[in-house]
């Protein structure tokens, strides 16, 4: 008879939370994914908040500041200071039966500077319910580079603009493993090397090469460097950070090189250009937080 009693008490107790949680919460799920797991200091951290309605309802969302909040942890629970709001503000719907996903760079706006592991959650509102939903934990790593080479060079003048103290920047050429991969990374900095712009990878390279690299008179990087036994890569990167060349050149009988021709003009030569290579590659962008949600059937 004891027994019974301290069963059916236990029952009494936790019967109600579980109906709480079948009452809304758990219908509405939260979930968050990166592109990759490791990142150079300063590199784009690029955070998806995938939403997930079953509630049978229609939900709205993103009509606050603070619809979707984020946490970011070091080692020993350490709190990750955070530097600015992450702008979020945009109204979306998600009918029952639906997902939506919100994409944001939370880089700008935390200090995880410091090489070493790093967790993430975030925490949305479900303003019709009064309640909030919070997601599990996702780690990432924050890792060193190696610095190869570094180059000075100015801003070119705007158009019509003359005798002008050009502004001053630095192209920082760097190499890291990644997920047991090199990559060669390109970090942007203003002259002092103290401010960051962008930091990005450019493509794979193999540890042992050594990059050739030149500047142009529009103060635009071009960069060669090997990506395997008889391949190599060249980009061109403009002073904001952007690819605006990137091509794969595979060694037919003389090694790639970069040429610079009577005018000035730097090209790659000596190499034959991969068919499904980019000559036009998508610009790096950072620090620009993507704030469309976008629904679909899960």
């Amino acid at each position: 008879m004891k027994l019974f009693s301290i069963i059916l008490i236990c029952c009494v107790v936790f019967l109600p939370d579980l109906r709480a949680q079948n009452n809304g919460v758990s219908a509405v799920t939260v979930e968050l994914s990166l592109d990759q797991e490791q990142f150079l200091s300063n590199e784009d951290l690029r955070v998806a908040v995938r939403i997930t309605n079953r509630s049978g309802q229609k939900l709205t969302f993103g009509n606050e500041a603070d619809w979707v909040t984020f946490t970011v942890q070091a080692r020993d629970n350490y709190v990750v200071s955070q530097l600015g709001d992450v702008p979020v503000v945009g109204e979306f719907s998600l009918e029952s039966s639906t997902t939506g996903t919100k994409r944001v760079n939370l880089t700008p706006y935390f200090n995880f500077r410091q090489p070493g592991r790093y967790q993430i959650t975030a925490t949305v509102k479900v303003p019709q319910w009064n309640k909030e939903i919070t997601s599990r934990p996702k780690t990432f790593d924050i890792i060193n580079g190696t610095k190869l080479r570094e180059f000075d060079f100015g801003l070119p003048l705007p158009a019509g603009a003359t005798n002008a103290q050009p502004e001053m920047r630095k192209y920082i050429l760097q190499q890291a493993l990644y997920l047991k991969q090199m990559k060669l990374y390109l970090r942007l900095t203003d002259a002092t090397g103290s401010v960051v712009l962008k930091v990005f990878p450019i493509a794979p390279m193999v540890s042992s090469s050594q990059p050739e690299v030149q500047i142009d008179r529009l103060s635009h990087l071009h960069v060669l460097h090997q990506v395997g036994a008889h391949s190599f890569n060249y980009s061109v990167i403009n002073p904001d950070g952007e690819i605006i060349t990137q091509q794969i050149l595979d060694q037919v009988t003389t090694r790639p090189k970069l040429r610079v021709d009577a005018d000035g003009k730097i090209s790659a030569s000596g190499g034959m250009q991969r068919k499904n290579s980019n000559t036009l590659a998508r610009p790096a962008t950072a620090q620009s937080p993507d704030n469309n949600a976008q629904p679909r059937t899960p």
